[in-house]
């Protein structure tokens, strides 16, 4: 057990509380922001004695309270969570989409204090997505007078699995050009700095969970429908990311009924059948296709009548699949990102119709559905954490 810096060894009660102090600081920073009330089901103390050692705790400013709304159609009063004081400074968290990479320079506070996007074909052109992503992340930094050394952590999430047993991508299927790089070492050389990448679904669940509608919930699935679909698993307040770091790949489920072929060479996967390009494609078969038709956002199609009625079925496809991983991980909530979960709720209603329809019933019934609070930033804002957790780490 560690002894608190600011506490001098004591006989007797003082001992205890000391011990008891730093056994709740270990808590939250194993799990994160914490409640008063996990830390008692986490620790096995007494309601008081949790309360008057985070009272030293917070009286020292090494632990800080933070107040939280609750997630839509959760009733009661706001939640107080407990986090690790964290040292000033600034980190850098960069989203490889599919089609886009994006960096946010943020502060040690989890604030975003500026933010790029640049289109590119992501999974094409790994090198230059890399490249790019350093470029962009240079001019943030210097708009801001400050320089790269002045960073204190960098986070990077990829639209893809990652083998962490060698930190490198395995998958020709899935990210063609980026087979055998390794890219927090590449990262790290254009970086000039250490860079910790995970895979963008587990990024956007971290996200969610720390700043968005997963904050007061210690088990979630975060589903990320874009150009293809992956899913973020919190359990305990922790990721999880199975043995290898590929947990969640429910984008090549099969799905009962189904024939499309798919990049991964199997024929009846979801992601064959719900996808950014899918739904386009069907698109041109209504009245909101067109030459201009790449132009309209999901946001104009989930307002259009018929477009709502294909984002709920697409929804509900994907909702068939994430009802098993209810069954399986019985989550306090579903939240849905990606382009396809955040425009709108069409498609969020769609998942929850599947889930109240194929989970069981006690399940559905103690699972909420909604869209991802931070919208198209889940991700970004999750290498902000994970990055900010290294410079705790540190």
């Amino acid at each position: 057990m560690r002894r608190l810096p600011h506490m001098t060894s004591a006989p007797g009660p003082a001992r205890r509380r000391q011990r008891t102090a730093s056994a709740i600081l270990d808590e939250v920073k194993t799990h994160g922001p914490t409640t008063r009330g996990d830390l008692e089901r986490l620790t096995g103390f007494s309601r008081s004695a949790v309360a008057s050692a985070v009272a030293d705790l917070i009286e020292q400013g090494i632990v800080v309270p933070e107040s939280v709304e609750r997630s839509r159609g959760d009733r009661g009063r706001p939640v107080t969570l407990l986090r690790a004081a964290r040292p000033d400074g600034h980190v850098l968290g960069i989203d490889f989409g599919h089609t886009h990479v994006r960096v946010a320079l943020g502060n040690t506070r989890g604030e975003v204090v500026a933010e790029r996007t640049a289109a590119l074909d992501v999974d094409g052109r790994a090198a230059e997505a890399m490249q790019l992503a350093a470029d962009l992340a240079a001019a943030l930094v210097g708009e801001h007078d400050l320089t790269m050394s002045a960073v204190r952590s960098v986070a990077a999430g990829i639209p893809g699995p990652l083998d962490r047993r060698r930190d490198v991508v395995s998958s020709p299927t899935i990210l063609a050009s980026w087979v055998g790089h390794t890219p927090a070492d590449e990262l790290a050389r254009l970086f000039g700095t250490p860079v910790h990448v995970e895979n963008d679904a587990d990024m956007g669940a971290i996200g969610e969970h720390r700043f968005g509608g997963g904050r007061t919930r210690s088990t979630l699935l975060y589903i990320k429908a874009s150009h293809g679909i992956g899913a973020g698993i919190i359990i305990g307040g922790q990721p999880y990311r199975g043995v290898v770091g590929i947990a969640g790949e429910i984008g090549h489920t099969i799905l009962p009924g189904t024939t499309a072929g798919c990049r991964c060479g199997k024929q009846g996967c979801l992601e064959a059948s719900v996808s950014v390009p899918r739904i386009r494609e069907q698109l041109q078969h209504t009245h909101l296709a067109g030459p201009t038709e790449s132009a309209i956002s999901l946001e104009q199609v989930a307002a259009d009548p018929v477009g709502e009625r294909i984002l709920v079925d697409a929804g509900r496809a994907v909702g068939r699949v994430v009802a098993d991983g209810c069954n399986w991980f019985n989550p306090e909530a579903v939240i849905v990102g990606g382009e396809l979960g955040v425009a709108g709720d069409s498609f969020a209603r769609g998942v929850r119709e599947s889930i109240d329809r194929y989970a069981q019933p006690a399940t559905a019934a103690a699972v909420k559905v909604e869209p991802a609070r931070l919208g198209p930033l889940a991700e970004v804002y999750g290498a902000l954490a994970v990055a900010i957790d290294r410079v705790e780490a540190r």
